[in-house]
C-alpha cells in the first residue's frame, strides 16, 4: 500500500511538470501571436492525452475527429439559430433561448457524430458549448481555441510517451 501511494504521487509530479509544460507552451505561443489559446476545452483534453494516452478518447483520431466534429456542430447550430453575430452569453451574464437551444443541439449533435465515427472524446462537448455559446466565436477567439487544442494535442502525443508519466490501468480509484 506504501509503495502504491508513492507511485501515485510520483507519477502525479509527473504529469504536474508534463500539464504545466504544455499548457505553458500553449499559452505562450499564443500570447506570442496575440491570441488566446488556453481555453476551458484544452485542460480536459491535456488530462485525458497526458494522464491516460491508452484509452480510446485519448487516441489521436479521437482527439481529432471530436473537436473538429464539435466545431462543426457549434458552428451550424449557431447558423441554425441565427446567432452568428449575437453577443456570447459571457458578454451578456445570461443564455437566451436560441442560445440553450443551438448549446444542447451543438451537444447533442457531437454526441451522436462521435457514436456513429466511433470516436470518443468527451471533452469535445465543451467545444462544442464554447462555440454555440459564443464565447469561442467565428474569428479570432475560435481560431485561437483550434490552434491551442492543434498544439496540445501535438506536444501530448509526445509526452505522454514518457515512461511513468501516467496511471496504469486499474490504478485510477487507487487500486
Amino acid at each position: 500500500m506504501r509503495s502504491s501511494r508513492a507511485a501515485m504521487w510520483v507519477v502525479g509530479a509527473r504529469l504536474l511538470v508534463l500539464a504545466a509544460v504544455t499548457l505553458t507552451v500553449v499559452g505562450l505561443v499564443g500570447h506570442a501571436v496575440g491570441g488566446v489559446w488556453l481555453t476551458t476545452t484544452v485542460g480536459p483534453t491535456a488530462y485525458l492525452l497526458l494522464a491516460h494516452p491508452e484509452d480510446e478518447a485519448s487516441r489521436l483520431r479521437s482527439s481529432l475527429l471530436g473537436h473538429a466534429s464539435a466545431t462543426g456542430c457549434g458552428l451550424a447550430a449557431l447558423a441554425v439559430f441565427g446567432l452568428w453575430d449575437h453577443p456570447s452569453v459571457a458578454e451578456v451574464h445570461r443564455d437566451s433561448l436560441p442560445q440553450i437551444a443551438a448549446q444542447a443541439l451543438a451537444v447533442g449533435l457531437t454526441l451522436l457524430l462521435l457514436t456513429v465515427l466511433h470516436a470518443h472524446h468527451p471533452p469535445a462537448a465543451a467545444t462544442a458549448l464554447l462555440i454555440s455559446s459564443g464565447i469561442a466565436r467565428p474569428g479570432p477567439p475560435l481560431y485561437g481555441m483550434l490552434a491551442g487544442l492543434a498544439l496540445l494535442i501535438a506536444l501530448a502525443a509526445v509526452l505522454a510517451r514518457i515512461p511513468g508519466a501516467h496511471f496504469e490501468r486499474g490504478s485510477r480509484n487507487g487500486g
